[in-house]
């Protein structure tokens, strides 16, 4: 099977079909090429989001990863950016192992091409000029001929009439040699030209144009071959990052298999619990028979109605001129006070640990100054010594304050966790701050605790005086005054140092006399006996208004 045999005379079509043969290979180039702009864009899109579902830093979000669902999610972003690394590497491969590979080739193959068909036109050039020099001879040899046949017959002509001269017979007799001369002559040039072009003609069909033919054979079939090539390793590129795709997948799989449901749940109970222990049974309330109060240390003889009104400052409540002047609202106040006490445990744990941290990180600096110091009291020429005492001071300095900082904290910690009673004065003038004692609001009988802070409180020197000075006229008065009668009674719920001017002691579980409610500043006024009154913050107690003075 051999074009050079079997399409011997099929030229132009064998040159149109190797044409159309490079026209499907750059189609080929081109269709991989768009494959791998596919591939790029697909893995663009795929990285994009799995940025995009990434939790932000130092976000809530962030905070919300720490379960094992949401964990697990994030494990399957980062897998499937490894995924998409992966279509980045099949379009990589594709365009270094194919589209470059083939688009050389293409320009090999449009170069053999051209030689091989230039050879082939040359060789059917140099047959028609033989050709054309066949014809030529054989017409010159016909026309030769025909020439000699009329001069043989003029010369005949001639000898047979009577009335020419000896002369003009002689002169045709010539005439008609030389012409059948040259008819001769011609028939044997042509002759020659006949069997030099049988010759070329023969070595046209049977040698050159087939050999020609069989290299542009030759060069389709590499062509085909070669396309073959190309779309295998157009398959091996998938089948090479086929397994990391599956260890992706696997990773994905593996990080489903981790989501444990019960630890998620007791990470809920970790985030919110709040360590107050759900409300005691309310006690029947007896509206038949009147309420008696006999006077003794645990009751009051007044009734509500024969209370003085509150006396005022200024226009002013007596219950918001306490030494917590002033209030930062809105602001989670320094020893999250404003939390319930488990979150607020953790907050402290975390923050005591922040500054762990940092503490070992100066100390760490410490050590590296004192170190290069060493350094240049044994070589001088490095540096001078006294340069880092400054810097050495500094540290020192942030390393002390960052132990009393430690300090507070722990002792804020110790108190939630029982382990030392409540904070003292002196505790609280180590910070430099008064902290507002509130654990969430205890709403009434109803218990409904809220999260919000009442605020952290700070006294400055001048305020403190002025402070002193209105807590004394205010106790002047209130000793003067006649007992405001008991509007309820209420539970402690934690112990309560009333170590400021106005406020009173109370112990957990001790059941006290309200004679003032909550003006929307966070302080409860009750009483234990005719002697001892004061405010206590309204989240440390749980209140129970009688049904009268909820009405009145």
């Amino acid at each position: 099977m051999s074009w050079g045999t079997e399409l011997w005379d099929q030229f132009d079509n064998l040159e149109k079909h190797t044409q159309w043969g490079i026209d499907i290979l750059e189609k080929y180039i081109k269709f991989v090429k768009e494959r791998t702009e596919i591939e790029l864009s697909y893995a663009k899109q795929l990285r994009n989001l799995s940025k995009k579902y990434q939790p932000k830093k130092n976000s809530k979000e962030e905070e919300e990863y720490k379960y094992t669902s949401c964990k697990a999610f994030i494990s399957t972003l980062n897998e499937m950016n490894d995924y998409a690394g992966q279509h980045e590497v099949i379009s990589e491969n594709m365009a270094s192992q194919i589209i470059v590979d083939l688009a050389r080739y293409v320009q090999e193959l449009k170069q053999e091409r051209k030689s091989n068909f230039h050879d082939g036109r040359k060789a059917q050039q140099h047959i028609e000029t033989c050709w054309k020099q066949l014809e030529s001879s054989k017409r010159r040899f016909e026309r030769d001929c025909k020439e000699a046949d009329r001069a043989q017959q003029y010369f005949e002509k001639m000898d047979a009439d009577i009335n020419v001269t000896k002369a003009d017979v002689e002169k045709a007799r010539q005439q008609a040699q030389i012409r059948h001369q040259m008819a001769e002559d011609s028939k044997a040039d042509y002759s020659s030209i006949l069997q030099k072009f049988n010759h070329e003609q023969h070595e046209y069909y049977h040698t050159h144009i087939p050999n020609i033919f069989q290299k542009i054979q030759e060069m389709e079939e590499r062509r085909i071959v070669r396309i073959g090539e190309s779309m295998k390793t157009y398959a091996e590129v998938d089948r090479q990052v086929i397994p990391i795709i599956g260890k992706c997948l696997d990773g994905i799989v593996k990080a489903a298999e981790s989501i444990d449901q019960k630890n998620d749940s007791q990470l809920v109970i970790e985030a919110y619990k709040s360590g107050f222990e759900p409300p005691g049974d309310i006690e029947f309330e007896d509206y038949t028979q009147p309420m008696k109060r006999t006077v003794s240390d645990n009751s009051l003889s007044n009734s509500r109605g024969e209370g003085k009104p509150d006396l005022k400052f200024g226009g002013k409540s007596k219950g918001k001129l306490w030494p917590f002047i002033k209030k930062n609202k809105g602001a989670t106040p320094e020893d999250f006070s404003n939390l319930p006490p488990e979150q607020r445990r953790k907050k402290l744990q975390q923050k005591v640990d922040e500054l762990n941290k940092e503490i070992q990180k100066e100390m760490d600096q410490r050590d590296a100054i004192t170190k290069m110091k060493d350094v240049y009291l044994k070589n001088p020429q490095m540096g001078d010594p006294a340069s880092l005492d400054h810097k050495l001071a500094e540290v020192s300095q942030n390393i002390e304050k960052l132990r009393l900082e430690t300090q507070k904290f722990e002792a804020w910690l110790a108190e939630v966790e029982g382990r030392l009673p409540a904070r003292s004065e002196q505790a609280r003038r180590q910070s430099g701050l008064y902290d507002s004692q509130n654990p969430p609001t205890v709403n009434n009988c109803a218990q409904d605790r809220e999260s919000s802070p009442d605020g952290s409180y700070t006294e400055e020197q001048s305020q403190e005086s002025e402070v002193k000075v209105l807590a004394t006229d205010f106790d002047d008065e209130f000793d003067d005054e006649e007992p405001l009668a008991a509007i309820g009674t209420c539970k402690a719920l934690y112990t309560f140092e009333g170590q400021n001017e106005g406020t009173i002691s109370v112990v957990e579980g001790e059941t006290l006399y309200v004679i003032e409610e909550d003006k929307g500043d966070g302080w409860t006024r009750i009483r234990r006996n005719e002697d001892e009154e004061g405010y206590v913050p309204t989240s440390y107690v749980e209140v129970c208004l009688d049904k009268n003075a909820k009405d009145s």
